[in-house]
Parts: C-alpha cells; structure tokens; sequence
C-alpha cells in the first residue's frame, strides 16, 4: 500500500512511503517548440500539477530540455517510444525521469544502454505497460486483455531491469477498461513495493473522461493504492490537473483549495444560477483557502442547505443572501452576490 511503497526522488520532489500523492500532466506541444512548451507547463504549473511529461520522439525533443528546465519548476519527465537513443539523450540533457516500455525500445543490449544512463546518473526509470500493448503470448495466456496479464507483462519488465542491477523505478499500468484498471492496480500492488503512478488510459473527452477518471481513480486511491495520478482526457491538460485536485480532495487525500457546493436548481429558482456557480467556481480557484462555499439558488432553502458550508450565496428575486455558517449575516442585491462574496473571499484570512 501507498505508505510501503518504496520513495524515489523526481527532480526536487518525493513520492512514495507514505509521501502526499502527486499530480502529473504532460504536455501536447511540440517538445522542441520551447516557447510553446513552456508557456503551457506554466499554465500548467498554476494550476496545480506538480510533475511534467513531455514527449522526446527526436535528437531536437532531446536538446530542447535544458532551456525548458530552465524556466519552469517542476520535476521534467521525458516520455519515450521505441527509440533507446532518445531515452539516453534525455537524460544527457536533464530529465529528471524517463517512461519507457522497455519491451518496445529493442533487444538487451540496448536496455542495458538505457539502465546504465540511469544508473550512473541516479534518474528514476517508469516502466509503463497498456492494455493495448499487451503482448501476444500474454493475450494467449490468460485468452484475452486481461488484468493478469498486464500486471505480469509490468512485472517481467520489472524484473528485467531489477536482474541489471538497477531498482530506482516506478510502474504504471493501464487500460481505458476501469474495472479492469481497478483489479489489476490490486493486484500489482500486492506484488511489489514499487512506487505505482495511476491513471485511466485514453479515457475520453472532458466530460466522459472525468467521469470513466473518477470512478477509476477514486476506487484505486479509496484502496490505498498510488503515489502519483494523471487524469487522462481529450482536451486542454490544464482539465486534467483541475480534475485530479478535485478527485484527491473528495477522497480526503489533499487539503487546500476551495469546495464549491451548489444546488441542482428547481423550479423554486429565480436566478441563473447555473451562469453564478461556473463563475465562482472559476473565481474560487484562485484563492488558496481551505473552506466550503455554497451557491444556491433560492432564498427560501438557501440558508439551511447551506449550513455546512463556511460561506455561501443565495439568490432571489431581485436580492440575495449572504450566509455564514448557515446564518445569514446580510442581503444585497442580486446583482452584486459575486462581488459580494469575493469581498468575503479576499478577507478571509483576516477573520
């Protein structure tokens, strides 16, 4: 489980034996774009996430590290497909972490290539194995994709590595199948100490996406299982960050940030509150308060489906509510709720 796991250091960055799990992204710009690459990893930054991946396909991926490094800050991991040279060159030019399979970069030798780069220079190696690039005599085996079959696929590779002499890795597996994803996150981690980064594989768009993503990741997490997460979506990576904040929040595993609760609206509702609660939403991610702001849309219910909140907003005909604790402390027009409540917002910590 997640406090057994072995630690391993990313960059400046801990993860493993118990260390708060950490959230990664990784980016879709061209690598070597750096001006590009680099304004989204700061985008990416403010928004939460706290490890990088970026793509290294070619030698200029490759070379275009060191200035990426540069100027942001958090740990770079350069993912890698096929080519060996491409995993020892991003580790000559600063990645703090490669991803390879290494059944698809070639024979032995040159996986002892790539190990040795690693070894000698003390970078962390994950080893990542999909359903989708499940070996054929594995899907002989077990007669179809299955989570035994992935989790035994990562173990060889695992194991190869470990017989070089080499054991500073981290695993991932994954399938865009959840429930499968869940049983083979089980198993593995009965299997091994190493550090386990955890996702859903190709999970969809925004919306079905985080959905397939919070199921799965709130099974696996909810069992003790991970020390790193991406969620996996179709769309702007900055979604991906904002999802999993909020998935390791609802489970209890991150302070900070605020809640935002509002009601589903009904018939009872004079106010777009739709329209109100994306913009607070939006407003509240700036703030870095630990409380629960409730956004509701009728007067009548507002102050008491709103007592568990730290603070909240209720809106009427013409006027709204602004509620402490289930008290409403004031009215004022409803024009001017937001603005209201982001006047409670920048004073908080004054209180």
């Amino acid at each position: 489980m997640r406090e057994s796991t072995k630690v391993v250091k990313i960059g400046s960055r801990l993860i493993g034996g118990g260390n708060p799990i950490l959230i990664q992204s990784m980016t879709n710009t061209p690598t070597e774009n750096v001006n590009a690459t680099v304004a989204q990893i700061l985008k990416l930054e403010q928004a939460g996430c706290e490890i990088i991946r970026c793509t290294v396909p070619t030698k200029e991926a490759a070379e275009a590290l060191p200035e990426i490094k540069k100027q942001i800050h958090i740990p770079l991991v350069a993912d890698i497909h096929f080519d060996y040279r491409m995993a020892i060159a991003a580790m000559e030019n600063g990645a703090d972490k490669i991803r390879i399979n290494p059944g698809n970069i070639g024979d032995i030798d040159r996986v002892k290539a790539v190990v040795k780069e690693a070894s000698d220079r003390h970078i962390p190696i994950r080893v990542g194995v999909n359903s989708g690039s499940l070996e054929k005599n594995l899907v002989e085996k077990y007669h179809g994709v299955t989570a035994a079959g992935i989790v035994e696929s990562a173990l060889d590779k695992v194991r190869l590595i470990e017989d070089l002499g080499y054991d500073n890795l981290v695993i991932s597996i994954k399938s865009s199948d959840v429930m499968m994803c869940v049983e083979a996150h089980e198993m593995l981690s009965e299997k091994t100490d190493h550090p386990l980064h955890v996702g859903i594989t190709e999970a969809g768009t925004v919306w079905s996406g985080n959905i397939k993503s919070a199921i799965g990741l709130g099974l696996i997490l909810s069992r003790g299982i991970g020390d790193t997460i991406r969620v996996s979506l179709t769309g702007d990576p900055v979604e991906e960050v904002k999802s999993a904040k909020l998935i390791l929040r609802t489970l209890g595993l991150r302070k900070g940030g605020i809640e935002v609760v509002s009601c589903p609206t009904c018939g009872r509702t004079k106010i777009d509150l739709i329209s109100l609660a994306n913009q607070v939403e939006t407003m509240a991610a700036g703030y870095p308060l630990n409380i629960r702001v409730a956004v509701m849309g009728c007067v009548v219910n507002g102050p008491g489906e709103a007592k568990e909140a730290d603070i909240g907003i209720a809106g009427g005909i013409s006027e709204g509510l602004l509620i402490k604790k289930g008290q409403i402390v004031k009215k004022v027009p409803e024009s001017e709720l937001l603005e209201t409540l982001r006047y409670e917002l920048d004073h908080w910590e004054s209180e």
